[in-house]
Order: C-alpha cells, then structure tokens, then sequence
C-alpha cells in the first residue's frame, strides 16, 4: 500500500522551475523572477532546492544561486514553470517507505476541451525525466489526467479535490466519478474522497483545490473566504463550508474548517502586463481588466514556514495572521506574488514537495 504523505510533513526538498514562458510571464519572466528568486532562497533555509531549467538558462541559474548552497540547479526542459501540476506527486511505498514519484499525464489543463496551450510535450514529460535523473522510481499513471493542484491530502487517507476540474471533460471523459476515485485511492493511499462542487470561480485550471482549500493538519482545513454577499463566489464558499464542516475524514474525525478571507479588491489584469506578454499561437490569451484568480489559500508550506501569497491589499495581513495561528511553529513569510498571479497561478502552483519518507 502506497501513502501520500501531507504537505505540511517533513520535505525532503521542493521543485521550482526557472519562470521564462513569454505568454506566461511578463517581460521575458524578468517580473515573476524576483519572486521566484525570494521563493526559492526562503524555501532553501530549511531544505533543498531543486531549480529546473533548460539548459540555455543553466549558467544564469548557477550564476544568480552561486552562494546558495541549498539551490541545486537542474537541466530538465519545461514548456511553463508549474511545478506542482506538471512534478510527479510523489508516494511512499509501506513496506520500506521508499520514495516514489507518481508520472501522471498532463494535457495543459484541459487538452484539445479547453487546454490553455498547444505545445505541452516537455512539460508532460517533466514528471518521469525529473523522476529519472534525481534516482526516484517512477508510478507510471500517464494514461490518466492529473495536475498535482487538482488534489489536497492529509497523509492520513483523506483527499479533498473539486468536481469542476476532476470531472471536466477535459480531464479523463471517458470515466466515471467511481473509477477516478478508485484510481485515485489505487495510486495515493486515500480511503476518503471529500468533493468540493467548485473552487475559485475564474480559476483557469477548472478551479483547482489547491487555490480554495487546504490540510493544515489532520482533521483540520482552512478555506478561502469572502463576506460579501454580492460575490459570486459567497454563494460557492458558503457551499463548500457546509460541505467541508459536515464532513469527516478517513478516520472518522469531524473536520474543523477554518476561514481565510480573499482579497478585498479584485487583481486584473493591466496595460503595462498585456505590453510584456507575447503569446504563441493556440495559447490562451489575456485581456486588459481581466480578473485573477488570487487567493491567498496558494500558501506553501515547507520545513520551517509558510509562503503566503500578497496582493497590497487590506487582507494581506490578516491573512498572515489567520495563517500564523494555525501554523504557530513556522515562520509567516509574506511573498510579494502579484507577478505570480498574472501567469495564472500563484505560490502553490510554482512549487511541488518531495516528502521526506518515513515520517508522520
């Protein structure tokens, strides 16, 4: 029997990938760069790092890290920089809790449906040759469709995921809700499937779990959040929280779910963004005044803290204060992610963990 363990169980190290895409990142990803360079830095205070790139950025890397000793760049070809949706999900065996990387087909969420990009080889391919070079062994699943933000997991059975985005026809048309979450349970350890209807309404990846709700322990969630009625999106949260707190984990404990308020003032998209983008043919392409899918539920837990997302809004500080209480033995880290967001995702999407093995 394979386990997920949880993010918020000791890593080994986290994948990053070297931001770059034009019709991703603006200005040549010289924006989303900073933050991924104060990412990568506050993440290597406690564990590894592996930065992957192509190789044309590899001097750069080592240049830019070459007092880093916890930095370890890592020529592995990418198509975009979303660790978490295209790394391998990695599993530990039970019988020596070896490490194992799950190899799951990516299709740019949505594929020929509603994919947001035609050229993704690299960056489905990412997953095994990470697995690969690094001596990891590889759980082939590449005839199903996951991204690793599709799913949350409390290392103790219980996955949380969305029925927007596993159920798109985009994903896997062709199986039942029963067969995916049996599969789901065959490859990850779970016994316990908790459907959300929706996640952030806008969300570009068919609103992954990931954005909207997370384990900080077992038993226990936090949630994104809004009070205000006129919002779209009240209708969807106060939904999922009667989901989530009426629901009960694998282990039969009744879920305590915590709320996390999103931002006060909407993130759109601006002139000077759209004059830094430059999009390929078949790409899926930004406007002016389109609004983002920021939440501040992208937070990365690693080792020794935990990066939250900020937009310079009111609710960026009480967002660390709400996370700060539910992590009170690692460090708030605030991360400046506004660059992040415009590429579509944010924090959680750029980074994937490595467990360590062994450890609950």
């Amino acid at each position: 029997m394979r386990r997920m363990p949880a993010e918020f169980e000791r890593h080994r190290g986290t994948i990053l990938i070297w931001p770059v895409r034009p019709g991703s990142w603006t200005y040549g990803g010289k924006d989303a760069q900073k933050a991924f360079t104060e990412i990568a830095n506050a993440i290597s205070e406690t564990e590894r790092v592996y930065l992957c790139c192509d190789e044309e950025h590899y001097d750069e890397i080592c240049s830019r890290f070459a007092n880093n000793l916890n930095i370890l760049p890592v020529i592995i070809p990418s198509n975009d920089a979303w660790a978490r949706d295209i790394g391998p999900t990695f599993v530990e065996e039970d019988t020596d809790f070896t490490i194992h990387g799950t190899n799951w087909r990516f299709n740019a969420w949505g594929g020929d449906y509603d994919g947001l990009y035609k050229d993704y080889d690299d960056d489905d391919a990412f997953a095994s040759r990470f697995c690969e070079k690094m001596g990891y062994p590889i759980v082939d699943e590449h005839d199903f469709v996951l991204e690793g933000g599709s799913i949350h997991v409390d290392g103790q059975g219980t996955l949380i995921t969305t029925e927007a985005c596993l159920l798109s026809p985009g994903r896997n048309p062709d199986m039942t809700r029963e067969q995916i979450e049996a599969r789901l349970c065959e490859t990850l350890g779970v016994k316990k499937i908790i459907w959300l209807p929706h996640g952030i309404l806008g969300d570009e990846t068919n609103e992954h779990v990931d954005n909207f709700c997370c384990f900080v322990r077992p038993g226990e969630v936090v949630m994104a959040w809004t009070d205000d009625e006129s919002d779209p999106q009240h209708e969807v949260c106060v939904q999922n929280y009667e989901i989530l707190s009426s629901s009960k984990d694998a282990y039969g404990r009744q879920l305590k779910v915590h709320k996390l308020p999103l931002p006060k003032k909407p993130v759109v998209i601006t002139e000077r963004d759209m004059e830094g983008f430059v999009f390929e043919e078949g790409e899926d392409v930004r406007e002016v005044g389109e609004k983002l899918a920021a939440s501040y539920a992208n937070f990365y837990i690693c080792n020794g803290s935990v990066l939250v997302p900020q937009f310079r809004d009111p609710n960026d500080s009480v967002a660390c204060q709400t996370l700060g209480e539910l992590f009170p033995h690692r460090l708030i880290i605030p991360i400046e992610a506004r660059a992040i967001i415009v590429g579509g995702g944010n924090i959680h999407c750029i980074t994937q963990q490595i467990p360590n093995g062994g450890i609950l």
